[in-house]
């Protein structure tokens, strides 16, 4: 009967080994692609896209990944290095998809942006079992949620009218502007910038002269010394400008050697060079559009960026955005809901994303699947000036939040014609 009952109980001990062991394994990531510039002239904007996406996926894996029915699954970025070029980011994209990625996430340029969505339209028409998502974070171009709206492209980012518009409720105060140049990089998103640029000022400033509008070779100029000297030639009291990257840094430093001191409207200019290449010059003269701003006012705000600061504290790596950390809890928030990974299921989820993080709020718009949430502009100080706790990158200065733009006053209409899968 001893020996019975130790069998027995071997028994016992041995199945439960077996079944925790077969009931605990390590569940398979949710794979995220990351197709950005990871070398060449703006591998630096690659890369801080990766970190800031990487602390969003950390931060949902910390609390324990997604939630799904089979248990719980981290996030994962995965590289794949589009060098800048519409043709590299497609390779790319091919084999993100071989691989098994069915997310997508790209930004930092709108021309890739545009091939990407053409690419992934149709393959998940080709392969209606293998479909893919496309997260878009920075491709501003208000083409891309108009008249290239895709059911599989989500953009995060405020396209360049809505951003626009939140510069222009600022400049149009600027009672003592009377003349400005438009300089933009020549694709797709720089022309809309410069093209949006006419038609507000327009209509909201027609007393300002335009006296210089230009378009440069995007990522090729290395010395814009000319352009520099054409700007403060022309007498211009101020420049607007989409530029970012390189093309920005180097534009602004261009500027400061030839001793031009009116004011910059930018869409970037808060980030990656700029207010250590402009000194105590881009005080008080340079402004910039963002959906948030590390000098914004409150406790959750202020307790957001000093967690990104000690997860990465080089100075360099000061560049956070808060709609990338949107993005990824809203894809997670997304997955949750549709209760898999099915991207057609987790689509229909993300097209009604609504989105609350550190005090900042969002929601998709399903029309056109362009992210709706409120706009900063702010000015360039001294680091300890008044509403400047924080600077960027170690510069010594810091942007000053002069106004913020509720997310229906940045809201613009589109001409999306949306068309949705069939499903059973």
């Amino acid at each position: 009967m001893n020996k019975l009952f130790k069998h027995f109980l071997l028994v016992v001990l041995l199945g439960a080994s077996l079944a925790i062991g077969a009931v605990a394994p390590a569940q398979a990531p949710i794979r995220i692609a990351l197709i950005e510039s990871l070398s060449g002239p703006f591998a630096n904007t690659g890369e801080a896209v990766f970190r800031n996406l990487l602390w969003a996926t950390e931060r949902v894996n910390a609390r324990g990944g997604v939630k799904l029915p089979g248990g719980r699954r981290n996030l994962v970025i995965e590289r794949y290095d589009s060098k800048g070029q519409n043709e590299e980011a497609l390779a790319a994209l091919r084999s993100a998809i071989d691989d098994g990625v069915t997310v997508i996430a790209q930004g930092n340029s709108s021309s890739i942006a545009a091939v990407l969505i053409d690419a992934i339209n149709k393959h998940n028409e080709r392969e209606p079992g293998k479909r893919v998502l496309f997260l878009n974070y920075s491709a501003v171009d208000p083409l891309l949620t108009n008249e290239k709206c895709s059911y599989w492209h989500f953009r995060f980012d405020a396209h360049a009218d809505m951003r626009m518009v939140a510069l222009m409720d600022v400049l149009k105060d600027d009672k003592k502007l009377k003349s400005i140049y438009l300089i933009g990089q020549d694709y797709s998103f720089g022309q809309a910038v410069l093209r949006e640029a006419r038609k507000q000022l327009v209509l909201q400033r027609p007393d300002v002269q335009i006296v210089g509008d230009e378009l440069h070779p995007l990522g090729r100029v290395k010395d814009f010394i000319p352009y520099a000297i054409k700007i403060k030639t022309s007498g211009a009291q101020a420049v607007l400008t989409g530029n970012w990257g390189n093309d920005l840094t180097l534009l602004i430093k261009a500027a400061r050697e030839v001793g031009y001191d009116g004011k910059f409207y930018t869409f970037y200019g808060n980030a990656l060079g700029v207010p250590a290449a402009l000194g105590d010059a881009g005080v008080d003269k340079v402004l910039a559009v963002a959906d948030w701003f590390p000098n914004d006012t409150g406790a959750s705000s202020e307790a957001f960026y000093q967690s990104f600061r000690k997860r990465f504290p080089k100075p360099q790596d000061d560049y956070v955005h808060m709609r990338m950390q949107l993005m990824i809890e809203a894809l997670a928030q997304s997955i949750e809901k549709a209760g898999t990974t099915d991207s057609t299921a987790v689509a229909a989820r993300l097209e009604r994303a609504s989105v609350t993080f550190s005090g900042r709020h969002g929601t998709m718009r399903a029309s056109d699947h362009q992210f709706q949430q409120p706009l900063q502009v702010a000015i360039m100080e001294k680091q300890g000036a008044p509403g400047v706790k924080f600077d960027v990158e170690g510069s010594g200065y810091g942007f000053r939040v002069l106004k913020t733009i509720v997310a229906g006053r940045a809201e613009q209409p589109h001409s999306c014609k949306m068309v949705r899968p069939y499903t059973k």
